[in-house]
């Protein structure tokens, strides 16, 4: 059997043609023609959906992330309402952390608290690896979403080190990050011993997922534009490289994502992704320009334009289609997560659009 779980080869060994391999989603990764652009949603498992909703009403957030069958249905069911072109596991980033040994929840309105934040070298070493067998629950999750999607790709995900750091010196969510650059400045050692723990648990997590089946990875650094470039290149530049560059081999394309990192774009680029997602505040055009002819992109429609009235969300599309066409690969998304207010019309709208208007420039060369 193959290791490329996004090939052509079944796991019963037999050829097969298409699988998620010939999809729009990994055929744009990969920088190869498409017949449309794929679209998807960060944070489209969830937030702006009443199904959701409705499945989760009395089940808390890291319980849930516990459940396969919870975790199938509420990852299919984007991909049903929508049609997007990929689904996104429904998790979140502290999973594995918490998988790890360290005590943590995460409480609806805040997000992840953690109960004795990263102080020593001591704390650092409470972080164990981890194994398939302490995530069985996303294995078990993922090969059972495999099944049920057929050819449409699954992506895995995980968080970056520098943004499951934050979280865990900070103690929970944080505007300025002070407690964290202060570690950072002032005791670099314990820094890098910190992130360089986070990088291999991360790593595990991550071949967990490509081993049951998905087709894409997506790293989020969601606080790494709190850095300048000469601080990111230094302390969160060789973590992440170790996360991406670890997945070498495994035969799935990587995409790497982060919010406000426009000035990092670049360095980000180096990290060894495949795909660069970019936020909203940086014009696709632009942001190939930074990043490089080598990588695709993926994004980047500002979310709370999907709250605007439809005149202004078809003008964004149209615009992002546009800038779009100077990489060698793109695959359409937000420039981050949608948010829970979003009507779920307006995002299935969008994905029609996306679709009609990619296609027909397909059509005409």
């Amino acid at each position: 059997m193959t290791t490329d779980t996004t090939g052509t080869v079944a796991r019963d060994g037999e050829s097969r043609p298409g699988g998620p391999a010939d999809s729009p989603f990994i055929r744009a990764c990969r920088r190869r023609p498409v017949p449309h652009t794929p679209v998807w949603f960060m944070r489209q498992a969830g937030r702006s959906l009443p199904e959701y909703r409705e499945i989760r009403a009395s089940v808390p957030m890291l319980e849930s992330c516990r459940r396969p069958e919870l975790v199938t249905e509420i990852t299919l069911q984007p991909v049903r309402r929508h049609g997007v072109d990929a689904a996104i596991l429904f998790s979140d980033i502290v999973v594995p952390v918490a998988a790890a040994g360290i005590d943590l929840d995460i409480v609806p309105g805040t997000g992840p608290v953690v109960a004795e934040p990263i102080r020593t070298a001591a704390d650092v070493e409470r972080i164990r690896p981890i194994t398939r067998d302490d995530v069985s629950y996303v294995d078990e999750a993922v090969r059972q979403l495999v099944v049920e999607l057929g050819d449409t790709p699954l992506i895995g995900f995980a968080g970056a080190p520098f943004t499951l750091a934050s979280y865990l010196v900070e103690g929970g969510p944080s505007r300025t990050h002070a407690k964290t650059k202060a570690l950072m400045y002032g005791d670099p050692e314990l820094w890098h011993a910190l992130c360089g723990r986070l990088a291999e648990v991360t790593l595990a997590f991550l071949r967990v997922q490509i081993e049951a089946g998905v087709s894409a990875v997506q790293l989020f650094d969601s606080w790494a534009g709190a850095l300048s470039e000469a601080d990111y290149r230094r302390f969160v530049l060789p973590h992440s490289t170790a996360v991406l560059s670890g997945l070498v081999g495994a035969g799935v394309p990587r995409i790497h994502f982060g919010v406000g990192t426009g000035e990092l774009l670049g360095a980000m680029g180096e990290a060894g992704a495949d795909v660069v997602g970019v936020d909203w505040r940086t014009p696709l055009d632009v942001a190939t320009g930074r990043i490089g002819a080598d990588k695709a992109v993926q994004g980047n429609l500002d979310p709370c334009v999907l709250l605007a009235p439809w005149p202004v969300v078809e003008a964004e599309v149209r615009r992002i289609l546009e800038q779009g066409r100077a990489a060698p690969g793109h695959v359409f998304n937000l420039g981050h997560g949608v948010l829970p207010e979003t009507d779920p019309e307006v995002l299935t709208r969008v994905v029609a659009l996306v679709h009609e208007l990619s296609s027909r420039r397909a059509d005409q060369g």
